[in-house]
């Protein structure tokens, strides 16, 4: 079994988990500058908290791992010191919005009306001195922190860690929410959804049901044509979701 001494996810688990708070409904995110902090109030409880290890996502100072979770939009309000405000990269899916002074993310905001995830804004409660937030429930992008400088060595000992905090690790988002973005890219693309199959019949049915319908197929034409097979899965299905997601790699 790998060893977890000393290995380090996020300030915000490395003690233990939090757990939410059912009655919780929102507080204020401030960024690190010591004077006219940016303030942003987020008015209702987050969703789908966790622990990404994309390069993209903030950081706190020597963490492996950012930890950020999803609310409406319609929850999120700069308070003070907007003007402080910047996006990294306009041209992302996520813009995030950053103080140009201390760099911290304060929410991300999807513009697309067509993202899977239009709707939702990005924020890290850790930002937040209330206590109650959504706790983090997975570990997302593991494999990603090596992008940011961990040696692949660290990666059994750090998957490890992650379970032992309850965070399963994937390579990708959580099954949910990989689940939402191909039900969502399934809806655009016009894909029709298949019904569960029947319940399998019992053996008495089944046999007379055969019985009764041998005479019609021994009539029927042998040249009737089979029924077509259903359509293959594309093999790059983790790539279209992921770009639709992200606009590329993490």
């Amino acid at each position: 079994m790998a060893n977890t001494d000393g290995v380090l996810i996020h300030p915000a688990v490395d003690n233990g988990i939090k757990q939410t708070d059912p009655n919780f409904s929102g507080g204020v995110l401030s960024c690190l500058c010591s004077t006219n902090p940016v303030k942003v109030r987020v008015s209702a409880q987050t969703a789908h908290n966790h622990v990404c290890g994309c390069t993209k996502c903030w950081k706190p100072e020597g963490a492996v791992f950012s930890q950020i979770a999803v609310v409406s939009r319609d929850a999120v309000e700069v308070l003070e010191n907007g003007d402080k405000l910047e996006i990294v990269n306009a041209d992302a899916p996520i813009q995030r919005h950053r103080c140009r002074e201390c760099g911290v993310h304060m929410y991300g905001r999807i513009e697309n009306t067509g993202h899977p995830f239009h709707g939702l804004d990005f924020v890290h409660t850790e930002l937040s001195p209330e206590e109650g937030w959504s706790a983090p429930e997975f570990a997302a992008f593991v494999s990603s922190i090596i992008e940011s400088g961990v040696d692949p060595s660290r990666m059994d000992g750090i998957r490890a860690r992650l379970r032992e905090l309850g965070l399963h690790p994937y390579d990708t988002l959580s099954p949910p929410l990989m689940d939402a973005i191909a039900a969502h890219v399934a809806k655009t693309s016009g894909v029709t959804s298949r019904a569960a199959p029947q319940e399998e019949k019992s053996d008495t049915r089944r046999d007379e049901e055969t019985a009764a319908g041998n005479e019609n197929r021994e009539t029927a034409s042998a040249s009737t044509p089979p029924p077509p097979p259903p359509p293959a899965e594309s093999g790059s299905i983790i790539g279209r979701l992921l770009n639709r997601l992200l606009g590329g790699s993490r």
